[in-house]
């Protein structure tokens, strides 16, 4: 009976007969080039179903909200009139060369990307052919960078991880601090986002809803960030791709021949498409398939849509019972706020010495109420450094620090100082 089961639910998910630009590659010993864009988020799927049997049980209670969902024009409305939804990211950069440690300006053009497809404000969508134009959509869905972390302090939404690792495949492993990666936020207040070096030839990965919280989010080659250099997948778009996965969409021609993305608005198409396709690209007795779309395997500067349909699909996973509902009411996007300063105590009341510090920053506090301050130190990117322990007595030990500045917070509930120092 549970084989049965197991069966229908991977025929719900339209896994059944499930293929995939993965069976393209070879073992290691055996060369072969990549057909085209390369997303192992199928293959992770069927290796998670494969490992945790209740995750079938999870995803069709996911589909079974989405129908419902799809099927109450009133939810539809209310979440219509609901306004966007913002999701705040996490950006894991994780790095071996100074290549793969991704700027801050590159992620910041990731998330404008991300942004503009899925508000239908690309640049390119106004090549949607005539035929599909009414069915281009506005997804109401955005993203911002998070500005505070899961213990509520400010973040710049990048987390650095260096790593001695060469490459990463799709095991998850980039998702594992005790691997050389770095561990997820919470999947209940944030997206998580690996950039990282992938091998195999693999562009990216993403973990449908339903799945381990601690494995929750989308892993991307570093170089097809907007301005990398994997050409023709160097403009941001394995991101759009992966996060449509995340956020329960399939690939565009169900995973099979002629098969089914649960989309009832994109023409059933016969497998994936490569490069830039003209429409009409006939396939599966249809009209053309919807090459363009972000969901198919097209060159990054060749897909530039979503659908109304798959739009209503995403949407739902944020109406009541949706399986990322909580994201839309997450405080991570929001920077937490900072204690008010109600006297005129000068920074210079406070000072530290030595200044580079190696083993022991000594604290010169106000004389007054010494022993009511708090003294913490931050990193620059906001995260608080626990291996620098205060004594109370106006000394802090760094002897565990790596290198680097460093930011002291001294507060006594009512005001605020920051000062930076140095660690050699």
């Amino acid at each position: 009976m549970k084989g049965k089961f197991y069966a229908l639910v991977l025929s719900l998910l339209g896994l059944a007969s499930a293929t995939s630009a993965q069976e393209f590659r070879l073992a290691p010993d055996k060369a072969l080039t990549p057909p085209g864009r390369q997303c192992a988020t199928m293959e992770v799927l069927q290796a998670q179903l494969a490992a945790d049997p209740s995750l079938a049980q999870r995803m069709a209670s996911v589909e079974a909200q989405t129908r419902t969902f799809q099927g109450n024009a009133a939810s539809m409305a209310s979440r219509a009139t609901a306004g966007v939804v913002t999701i705040p990211v996490v950006v894991h950069v994780v790095y071996k060369t100074a290549a793969e440690n991704v700027s801050t300006a590159q992620v910041q053009a990731q998330l404008d990307v991300l942004n503009k497809d899925f508000a239908k404000l690309n640049a390119d969508a106004n090549l949607v052919p005539a035929a599909f134009a009414g069915l281009a959509a506005n997804t109401n869905i955005q993203f911002v960078l998070a500005q505070r972390d899961p213990s509520g302090n400010p973040t710049s939404g990048i987390v650095r991880t260096l790593t001695k690792t060469t490459s990463w495949s799709s095991n998850d492993a980039v998702k594992n601090a005790k691997r050389g990666g770095s561990n997820a936020w919470p999947a209940s207040s944030y997206l998580n986002l690996w950039v990282c070096n992938l091998g195999q030839g693999l562009l990216g990965y993403a973990q449908f809803p339903g799945g381990a919280a601690s494995t929750d989010g989308v892993v991307v080659l570093y170089s097809s960030l907007p301005g990398g250099s994997a050409a023709p997948y160097n403009k941001g778009r394995t991101a759009t791709h992966e996060v449509g996965h995340w956020l329960n969409l399939r690939h565009i021609w169900g995973d099979a021949s002629c098969g089914n993305d649960l989309v009832s608005d994109t023409p059933t198409q016969q497998t994936a498409n490569y490069g830039c396709p003209s429409y009409p690209h006939v396939t599966c007795s249809n009209q053309g398939d919807m090459s363009m779309n972000y969901m198919d395997y097209t060159d990054d500067a060749c897909m530039y849509m979503f659908s109304t349909g798959q739009s209503t699909r995403m949407n739902a996973l944020f109406a009541a019972g949706g399986a990322r509902a909580s994201l839309a009411n997450s405080l991570g996007g929001t920077a937490p706020r900072q204690l008010a300063t109600t006297s005129t105590l000068s920074t210079s009341a406070v000072q530290l010495f030595p200044n580079p510090a190696t083993q022991t920053l000594n604290v010169t506090l106000p004389a007054e109420k010494a022993t009511a301050w708090t003294v913490k130190v931050y990193d620059l990117l906001g995260y608080e450094m626990k291996q620098a322990r205060y004594n109370g007595q106006s000394q802090v030990a760094v002897s565990g620090l790596p290198q680097g500045l460093y930011q002291v917070v001294i507060s006594d509930g009512q005001q605020t100082i920051r000062q930076r120092f140095q660690k050699e």
